[in-house]
């Protein structure tokens, strides 16, 4: 893919086949073990069991891509849901041999959830609620780890071609993703990369389990502002949305009207 404005600030992109060495350092000002499970890793703990790691310590793996995909990765070390919950988590991409056709943007999006004792929307340092992280009860579902994480950072052309990597980190909802005004042309559901997966055409929106991952892909023909959501769309005013700016000439052969600068669409 030819994409060059990826947000990849949490993403891994490997090759299937390849062999990859993988360094990871506990802070050592932390005051808690980690280590990190990919779901990409044939192995014990998808490389859990050979990277714990001490504050201060540093473990080195090494692993085979042996399918192609894209998967999430996060820290398992007991408790492992408290780990992720604290935002502990990522995707790392195995491209097939021959590569994925190409596009002319990529983006990355990925779902979580955080859980604290604070009310939506309360500033300053926030003391984790166990008790929501067991119900399943978040304050804040967010993407890209913060409100307003996927806003303004994806800028396309109309007449360009895009790509979502989207991931759900979780821990324990899952998401419905969809884009307010567009049509998935593809989607690779689940993620799956293969000669015998399936892809899906004319998709409004994408189901994501948690731990799990999506591809979607999509033609911008209009420019405007096009709103991701978790379409469970309560989830919107716990912060799961996020914005693609589409710039270029208007298009009246596919929609005409006065827009309402006030509305979203739905």
């Amino acid at each position: 893919a030819n994409g060059t404005d990826a947000l990849v600030d949490l993403t891994l992109r490997v090759r299937e086949g390849d062999t990859v060495e993988l360094a990871i350092t506990n802070d050592p000002k932390s005051i808690h073990h980690h280590n990190i499970d990919l779901h990409a890793v044939t192995g014990p703990g998808g490389g859990a069991a050979m990277t714990n790691i001490a504050p201060g310590e540093t473990k080195t793996i090494t692993f085979k891509t042996l399918n192609p995909g894209l998967y999430v990765y996060h820290c398992a070390h007991p408790n492992v849901a408290v780990h992720m919950a604290h935002g502990m988590y990522g995707l790392i991409l195995v491209e097939p041999k021959a590569g994925l056709p190409s596009v002319d943007k990529e983006f990355y999006v990925m779902q979580g959830e955080f859980y604290s004792t604070g009310k939506l929307g309360k500033s300053g340092l926030q003391i984790f609620d166990a008790q929501a992280m067991l119900a399943g009860q978040p304050q804040y579902i967010v993407f890209n780890g913060r409100v307003g994480g996927a806003t303004g950072n994806m800028t396309v052309k109309t007449g360009e071609r895009v790509r979502l990597y989207v991931g759900n980190g979780g821990v324990n909802l899952v998401s419905s993703f969809h884009v307010i005004g567009e049509i998935f042309d593809r989607v690779y559901p689940e993620a799956a990369i293969g000669p015998t997966s399936p892809i899906l055409e004319n998709v409004q929106t994408t189901m994501i389990p948690a731990g799990g991952a999506a591809i979607v892909e999509f033609t911008a023909d209009v420019p405007g502002k096009y709103i991701l959501v978790d379409h469970a769309l309560s989830r919107l005013d716990r912060g799961a949305w996020g914005t693609i700016d589409v710039t270029g000439p208007d298009n009246p052969s596919v929609i005409s009207g006065e827009i309402d600068a006030s509305e979203s669409g739905h």
